[in-house]
């Protein structure tokens, strides 16, 4: 079932942005992700507080994979970098629409 990785993400260095983007992209890409948003681009309709700078949504085929990356090796670094550098909630969202799950 799919799953998205959603980040919301306020800048704190942006020092790190060029090379993750750069070498991360094609990470996700190899792993089966693909990217529905990356953008600073948000409208708040409702709720109180501020929007991100960015939001993320990142489609995995599954929440497996999704795991997978987040936890890899490979990736870890990158991770790094993007947690020194920035704060905001990182979330994964399985693909369900709760909607037709049983009361």
């Amino acid at each position: 079932m799919t799953c998205y990785a959603v980040a919301l993400i306020d800048f704190t260095d942006p020092g790190w942005i060029k090379d993750y983007v750069a070498r991360v992209t094609p990470m996700v890409e190899r792993a089966g992700g693909r990217y529905l948003a990356r953008t600073g681009a948000v409208d708040q309709l409702e709720g109180e507080g501020t929007p991100p700078q960015t939001f993320l949504i990142i489609e995995f085929p599954s929440r497996e994979v999704a795991e997978g990356f987040y936890r890899s090796e490979q990736y870890a670094p990158f991770k790094a970098a993007r947690q020194q550098g920035s704060v905001g909630p990182f979330f994964l969202v399985e693909g369900i629409d709760g909607s037709t799950a049983p009361a």
